[in-house]
């Protein structure tokens, strides 16, 4: 029996031909659609029905395209968000649904810390003046004794946590499950409303799901509650920041400023006023930028595909 398979993760098309022979020798039909960033629910629909697996991305995977997928076996997320596919329904139709937790736990930590230490430093923007003939010293801070409040506990929040408390800041988090007291003491992170810790901090980054609770979780109210000197960066999921609200933030310094990996809509509309924003740093949802995790991703989501179309385990819950 031959396994059609949809490929449209970003990060894995342009790797698949290494991995056509392990595919192939399980009778795997390979299956790709040029694909921008993700692909929607048009996109899907006229292919999705005589497809037997999918490795996918970000693509939506909604209730509509899992009734159209009848021969559809398991969905192998590549990476770890799967905010995107409707699992309620993929249950209902015996679908599996799997995904590779804390794959990008370093990357995405690290990348958050380099985003402070811009704003910090003022890097950036001494490097686009230096570049532009000038020789300006503008005024910088060290971490140490600064506040960060971080928004999500997981494993990425955790790590983000360790790395800031090695610069001495002091460190404030907010999860509506919370954290072991082990770490609560290590870390020496104080659990604090949102409210509160908007207020108090000098950065504030976000590591929640995107979920009916997280969705558009910064709006006016909280970026109003925010210090005017105060940093927000996001490389957890676009809508959790209501975007145009924080146009506006940044426009009328409500804030001092953002640090963007993710978008409302990706990849960002070239229109976007974000783009032309000296107060925003912007990314292409590249967090996770690894090459050797990338790696481990492609053999774990190729490896949970092939687990799926044979019905070997269970599916991998998203953490």
């Amino acid at each position: 029996m031959t396994f059609r398979v949809l490929i449209t993760a970003p990060y894995f098309l342009p790797v698949v031909e290494e991995y056509r022979e392990r595919l192939e020798v399980a009778d795997v039909e390979i299956v790709t659609l040029p694909v921008a960033e993700r692909l929607n629910e048009c996109d899907l629909l006229p292919i999705i029905e005589s497809i037997d697996g999918v490795v996918c991305g970000d693509d939506e995977f909604t209730r509509r395209v899992i009734q159209h997928a009848r021969k559809l076996k398991v969905i192998s997320k590549w990476g770890t968000g799967i905010d995107s596919i409707d699992t309620v329904a993929a249950a209902e139709f015996g679908i599996k649904v799997y995904n590779t937790p804390d794959a990008f736990t370093d990357a995405v930590a690290d990348s958050t810390l380099g985003y402070i230490l811009c704003f910090a430093r003022r890097l950036v923007g001494m490097n686009n003046e230096m570049r532009d003939g000038a020789w300006r010293k503008p005024e910088a801070f060290a971490l140490r004794g600064r506040t960060l409040g971080v928004v999500g506990i997981g494993n990425i929040g955790r790590a983000v946590i360790r790395r800031a408390r090695a610069f001495g800041m002091h460190l404030l988090g907010n999860d509506p499950i919370a954290p072991p007291e082990s770490f609560l003491v290590d870390s020496k992170l104080q659990m604090l409303p949102l409210n509160d810790l908007l207020e108090q901090s000098d950065f504030v980054t976000l590591h929640c799901d995107l979920n009916p609770t997280s969705f558009h979780l910064v709006a006016k109210t909280e970026l109003q509650q925010m210090q005017s000197s105060a940093y927000l960066i996001n490389t957890s999921r676009g809508p959790v920041i209501e975007e145009a609200v924080l146009v506006d933030a940044l426009r009328q310094r409500w804030i001092a400023g953002a640090a963007l990996d993710v978008f409302e809509v990706e990849p960002l509309p070239v229109d976007s006023p974000l783009r032309s924003m000296d107060n925003c740093l912007l990314a292409p949802h590249n967090a996770n930028g690894d090459s050797v995790a990338h790696k481990r991703v492609h053999d774990s989501t190729i490896g949970n595909l092939l687990d799926g179309l044979r019905g070997d385990t269970q599916p991998t819950s998203a953490m």
